[in-house]
């Protein structure tokens, strides 16, 4: 049911300093006082209760489930994420149903695997507008916006009250000649919408970061603003131990070759230490800066006396390999390229639980259900995930046991030799690969082989495991692609 108060109805350094909203220092204010602006609200004489929540969505671009100061990344400063996080919970399992910008963004806005939504790259998905969240919200009163990046086939900006849609590059030439980094960029626009809503409605907005993407096209790749320059100078990014052709080569031939594209991807950003050195610095640049507009749209909310009730999300759209495997980019389904960052801030959330983390297997999928549920409007039916807070505001006794596997899918892109099909059945301490197109099975004991480097598919020990999880596996695929339409 409707809730009752709906009506119907060239390098980064080299480029001149971009005129901000708010400087954004050398010494990045929000870790000090001012960074406490966003913490609390005072009481607002009308009752949450009695008011519709707002939704902010927070969806920055490759980046992977540990980079993020509070999930223990040594290097990386992320300081309005971090409080965020204890302000809210966070979720150290979730992961996307599948690793790529395109479809990925379809399982967010639908709710739906991409078996069922038919967004098989960077296509419009197929699922009727008016069973997505931002359909759903706008078709129910809400002032909706989309700033940022789309990667769905055309932006439909007529679904949107406030939409700009803009991704690909780091730097954009205005019309009045200035030149803008992406992520400020964002911010611009989402204090835009902010300050002009109509205050008389509540609003969704969707802030759909490019950083950390690289710019492919771009020798640098990764292009920081110039006042990020002297963060991470001074320290050694650590590199991690399966970052090595080893690695590499205990991979499937079809995927450990130099024709496959993450390996291509690899040498552009990690194939020396020097490399990686610069990439990884200017990469933890970006995500820094995606932080610190984090900060200023919430404190802008906070300003307005509306954060507290405003359900706030944070995550991103896949993971990404820092070199591991002796790859780069997303795509496959080990856990650096599956598991991302999510980060709940919730009024109606216990505060005995802010600053929690939970574990259990969280998806994409389940955002836009948790989304439409938490503003009291009904689900669509073809949304496949499930309400995320009855991890956190409901009874975990009274409500149906929680997933302990999920089924993950990849379509092949241009031709399985650039990038293959791939799929798997995850669960914590197992994980099944197949790659449909070589016919190939993988088994990984998660629990004793984080980095998914022994494969145990032939295995004679291990083959009662191998059949069951790829009967298993085989069940779930078909209920990716038949929930759904049979709901």
């Amino acid at each position: 049911m409707s809730a009752p108060w709906i009506n119907k109805g060239s390098f980064a350094f080299s480029l001149p300093v971009c005129n901000r909203l708010i400087c954004f220092c050398l010494t990045f204010a929000l870790v000090g006082s001012g960074f406490s602006a966003f913490a609390a609200e005072p009481a607002a004489e009308t009752k949450a209760s009695e008011r519709p929540m707002n939704v902010l969505v927070l969806y920055a671009d490759d980046w992977r489930h540990d980079t993020l100061g509070v999930a223990g990344n040594p290097i990386v400063q992320t300081p309005t994420l971090d409080k965020l996080a204890s302000q809210g919970m966070r979720f150290t399992e979730n992961c996307v149903t599948t690793a790529i910008c395109g479809v990925s963004r379809a399982c967010l806005f639908t709710g739906q695997w991409m078996a069922s939504h038919g967004c098989n790259g960077f296509s419009a998905f197929k699922t009727p507008w008016e069973q997505t969240y931002p359909g759903v919200l706008r078709d129910n009163g809400y002032y909706v916006g989309h700033v940022g990046k789309w990667h769905n086939g055309k932006f439909p900006a007529e679904q949107f009250d406030f939409g700009r849609s803009y991704y690909g590059r780091h730097w954009f030439e205005m019309p009045d000649g200035s030149k803008v980094h992406v992520t400020q960029r964002n911010e611009n626009d989402a204090l835009e919408f902010l300050d002009s809503r109509p205050k008389d409605q509540p609003f969704c907005l969707t802030v759909a970061f490019f950083a950390t993407h690289a710019e492919d096209r771009s020798p640098l790749q990764f292009l920081p603003q110039p006042e990020s320059m002297s963060l991470y100078q001074d320290v050694e990014i650590p590199v991690p131990d399966n970052a090595n052709d080893e690695s590499f080569h205990r991979l499937p031939e079809f995927v450990a070759n130099e024709a496959n594209e993450g390996r291509n991807r690899y040498h552009w950003r990690f194939d020396t230490p020097e490399k990686y050195q610069i990439m990884m610095k200017n990469y933890y640049r970006l995500a820094t800066e995606v932080d610190s507009t984090c900060g200023r749209i919430l404190r802008e909310l906070r300003s307005q006396g509306v954060l507290d009730n405003t359900l706030v999300i944070f995550t991103t759209d896949n993971g990404y390999y820092h070199a591991e495997h002796g790859l780069a980019d997303k795509w496959y389904p080990h856990q650096e390229s599956i598991r991302v960052p999510l980060i709940i801030r919730d009024p109606r959330m216990n505060k005995d639980l802010h600053g929690t983390t939970n574990e259990d297997f969280t998806l994409s999928v389940d955002l836009a259900p948790t989304i439409l549920s938490a503003v009291g409007m009904q689900t669509p039916s073809s949304m496949q995930g499930r309400d995320l807070a009855d991890l956190y505001a409901g009874d975990r006794e009274k409500s149906k046991p929680w997933r302990e596997e999920f089924y993950y899918e990849h379509p092949t892109i241009r031709d399985k030799n650039f990038i293959p099909r791939s799929e798997a059945l995850v669960r914590k301490e197992w994980k099944y690969f197949y790659w449909p197109e070589f016919d190939r099975e993988q088994l990984f004991h998660i629990a004793t082989d984080p980095h998914e480097e022994k494969d145990l598919a032939n295995d004679s020990a291990h083959a009662a495991k191998l059949q069951e999880m790829r009967a298993r596996f085989k069940e779930l695929k078909d209920e990716a692609a038949t929930e759904a339409k049979s709901s």
